[in-house]
């Protein structure tokens, strides 16, 4: 009887196995999910930080699902990438909402990139050609000559990649990606009008020191410049208020 057992359970082991998904098809099934997750919160984020979707709105799991075409398992990791951003918040009973930002949270973001753009810098130095110097020139010229706020937010970021990127420090250089789109979100934010054309004196000091092979020099430019907070008042829906944004 018991080896009847045996028998009867091995087969239906040897069944369910039969049709158990094989590792590969299963990992090739994640990375899927991975790959949408990764488009949606890229979407949603480019959105978010150009104000399309504002502070406070609410982010419908079913209806960002339809539009995409998705389940709403990659919705949820979208969801909990742009939590890691900085961009959503999930609040209980509520659901997942746009961030909203205040003076204090452009401060934070304002000293964690002086510090880690500094950090990034005083390792990039050592590997930085006069071909990259050239390249970060031509996008200060780039910002310099930008007629609204997206041409210069554009021109700014490639200006700070440029020469921060030769840290050879990925995880560090993600970090920093992170705190520019911040930056970026502050920035449209308070000027989405009415940009004036601007001529940036500390990136040129920045690459006149680093000609030179003065770090300190270029640091010490840097962590002021990306500190740099100006604010505007806005009225919005009859309401005015002041906003600020990271000029840098």
């Amino acid at each position: 009887m018991a080896g009847s057992c045996r028998d009867r359970c091995g087969g239906r082991r040897r069944l369910i196995d039969k049709w158990r998904l094989p590792n590969y098809l299963l990992n090739m099934n994640r990375k899927s999910e991975e790959t949408v997750a990764a488009r949606i919160s890229r979407h949603l984020a480019d959105r978010i930080i150009a104000g399309e979707i504002e502070p406070g709105a609410r982010l419908r799991q079913d209806h960002i699902a339809e539009e995409f075409g998705a389940s709403h398992v990659p919705v949820r990791e979208a969801f909990r990438r742009l939590e890691a951003q900085g961009l959503a918040i999930s609040e209980p009973r509520r659901g997942v909402r746009v961030a909203a930002f205040d003076l204090s949270e452009v401060k934070e973001v304002a000293e964690m990139r002086a510090a880690l753009e500094v950090l990034a810098l005083r390792h990039a130095a050592p590997h930085l050609t006069s071909a990259i110097l050239d390249a970060a020139e031509e996008a200060t010229k780039a910002g310099d000559n930008s007629r609204d706020v997206r041409s210069w937010e554009a021109a700014n970021r490639r200006f700070h990649r440029l020469i921060l990127e030769p840290c050879r420090m990925p995880r560090l250089m993600a970090t920093i990606d992170d705190l520019h789109a911040a930056s970026a979100r502050f920035l449209f934010a308070t000027w989405q009008s009415d940009w004036e054309t601007r001529t940036d004196h500390d990136h040129r000091a920045i690459l006149a020191a680093l000609r030179k092979g003065d770090v300190e020099t270029a640091c010490a430019t840097l962590a002021r410049h990306v500190q740099w907070i100006g604010h505007r008042p806005i009225t919005r829906g009859g309401r005015k208020r002041d906003v600020f944004a990271i000029v840098g």
